[in-house]
């Protein structure tokens, strides 16, 4: 059975930091994307990042508002991506989530959160002003 379960999130003030972890199992990430997803509050849901984790690549929207603030990494041993969000806003208060699709069904469609095939259940990031 396929499962992603993040961690990590919380209450943070502005300007501070937060690492969130989504570790994978049931699946090998070979052939695999991992998304990081961000949803507020009466908004949609928007792509953050996205990583292929067998070759490393690395992929960002380019969203001025999360811009240089946020990076994506893997432990592929520990079948565990990261992400490590750096001087954070009170418009970053979100649920934020990670899903995996292969690389094959998501055909660059990094962003496109329909196009992930399994989700975790999110963790809650609130950001103070």
């Amino acid at each position: 059975e396929v499962q992603l379960v993040e961690t990590g999130g919380g209450l943070v003030q502005a300007g501070g930091s937060l690492r969130l972890a989504c570790k994978a199992s049931g699946f090998s990430f070979d052939g695999y994307a991992i998304g990081w997803f961000r949803q507020a509050p009466g908004k949609e849901r928007e792509a953050v990042s996205c990583i292929i984790p067998s070759d490393g690549s690395t992929y960002y929207p380019d969203v001025d508002l999360m811009k240089g603030r946020f990076a994506i990494s893997s432990h592929n041993a520990e079948k565990t991506v990261y992400l490590q969000m750096n001087t954070l806003l009170p418009e970053d208060t979100a649920v934020y989530y990670c899903a995996a699709s292969t690389t094959r069904r998501l055909d660059g469609a990094y962003y496109v959160p329909e196009e992930y095939d399994y989700w975790g259940r999110g963790t809650q990031v609130t950001v103070s002003a």
